[in-house]
């Protein structure tokens, strides 16, 4: 039979790069809840509505990249989507369940993406992303706090020399539609000369035509109106403020005119986290204030913020950091403990030892040999697993209440542990390893 292959766009993580992934999401969690963010957990599809009314409909995510699903029900056909990015379901999740309305709110969701990309690296039709949302806040000091807990992870990763943050504002929705009005009168007389994206969005949402790297398209800009000749005076002084925090906060950030991101939900503050390790695809992390959109998706006007961090592109941009640059911070070791059964050697005994050892050492990778074999295999086995040390449970040692220890790097030498020792000596070992 012919084999299978996964989907295009998608990718199978395995082995190493599996544990490096979770490695990812687990320490840009613990920094989110560092800062007081509670997780949440969102479904995987939700209506084409959502989106529609959310992100907008003359956004190239629900224009040309979602994944429409076909209910067998008949009448729900094609009304279901494969979430293509995580805030709008954030917002309709909390407010679906009242805790939204006169309240203060910080959460963060991690998981799979879905948008009909064409396949490149760093960019996949699945991708996996963490994000913090926080509702209830109005000032710059939330979107500071967020830049700087963005900063912490990049940090815990050991990536922070390789990202740079760019920061813009981009004003109120009146703002942009004075702005867009302008900029579509400017371009108009040129329209023939734009690059495809770019004469589609003249039409439906011509700000993102600031976003185009088509040579020609970028020469017109060059003498375009300018978004933020636009900009109300309360949105200037919310972007200055956060400028002054950050700042005093000794975060180094880039003031980008052309940022303007591609969902219709953003006001005032807009950034991006980018790198130029990886190629075309230099946003790691994006995101801004979208205080309309709780209100827009049926809620009461709410002030918001959030980000999206790709950990897919974290993931990258860390092997490239370890190929240039040496060790960086990792998941450690996939097991630091292996433990042997030589022949004749009671099962029930040396599991319950297991247990014993799992319960004093929390955070202790334990692997329990399966299988039986030759105890010279068996440490073959340990010594192929990664494992700092091998533990040895024979008919002799549990004859005498016993366990041998065996070091399997460096110059340490094996010997005999009595069983009510032995946790407080593996937790030796493994601390001076």
């Amino acid at each position: 039979m012919k084999a299978l292959s996964r989907p295009k766009g998608t990718q199978d993580w395995v082995a190493e790069r599996a544990r490096e992934l979770s490695f990812v999401e687990r320490t840009v969690a613990d920094v989110f809840e560092r800062y007081s963010y509670q997780p949440i957990r969102l479904p995987m599809m939700e209506s084409v509505e959502l989106f529609q009314r959310g992100v907008g409909e003359a956004t190239d995510i629900v224009e040309k990249e979602m994944f429409l699903l076909e209910s067998r029900g008949g009448e729900d056909r094609a009304t279901l989507a494969l979430r293509p990015e995580g805030t709008a379901s954030t917002v309709r999740a909390l407010e679906q369940e009242g805790l939204l309305y006169n309240q203060q709110q910080r959460v963060y969701y991690a998981g799979s993406m879905f948008r009909y990309e064409q396949p490149q690296k760093g960019r996949y039709r699945e991708f996996y992303q963490i994000g913090a949302e926080a509702f209830g806040f109005a000032g710059p000091d939330l979107d500071a706090e967020l830049l700087l807990m963005i900063r912490d992870s990049w940090r815990a990763l050991g990536i922070d020399e390789f990202i740079e943050l760019e920061l813009n504002t981009i004003g109120s929705a009146e703002d942009r539609a004075r702005f867009g009005a302008a900029l579509k009168a400017y371009l108009l007389p040129f329209a023939d000369e734009l690059d495809e994206d770019s004469q589609r969005r003249l039409e439906r949402n011509p700000l993102r035509i600031l976003d185009s790297k088509a040579p020609r398209t970028r020469d017109l800009l060059a003498d375009a109106p300018r978004l933020e000749e636009y900009i109300n005076d309360e949105a200037r002084a919310h972007f200055d403020g956060l400028v002054e925090l950050l700042e005093g906060m000794g975060q180094p950030f880039r003031c980008n005119s052309s940022l303007v991101r591609g969902l219709d939900y953003y006001n005032n503050t807009v950034f991006e986290w980018v790198t130029d390790q990886l190629g075309a695809q230099s946003a790691v992390c994006a995101g801004g204030r979208y205080d309309a959109l709780v209100a827009r998706l049926g809620g009461k006007p709410t002030p918001a913020a959030g980000f999206g961090l790709g950990m897919d592109r974290a993931v990258l941009l860390r092997e490239q950091a370890t190929t240039g640059n040496g060790a960086l911070p990792g998941p450690g070791l996939p097991v630091d403990v292996y433990l042997c059964l030589p022949r004749g050697a009671e099962q029930r005994w040396v599991m319950q030892l297991a247990g014993e050892l799992r319960a004093a050492l929390p955070t202790l990778k334990l692997r329990l040999h399966q299988g039986g074999g030759k105890l010279d295999k068996q440490l073959k086995r340990a010594d192929q697993s990664g494992a700092l040390l091998a533990l040895i449970a024979g008919p002799q040692e549990i004859e005498a209440n016993a366990v041998a220890l065996k070091p399997l790097r460096g110059n340490g030498e094996a010997r005999t542990v009595p069983r009510p020792e032995l946790a407080a000596a593996v937790a030796t070992v493994l601390e001076h390893s």
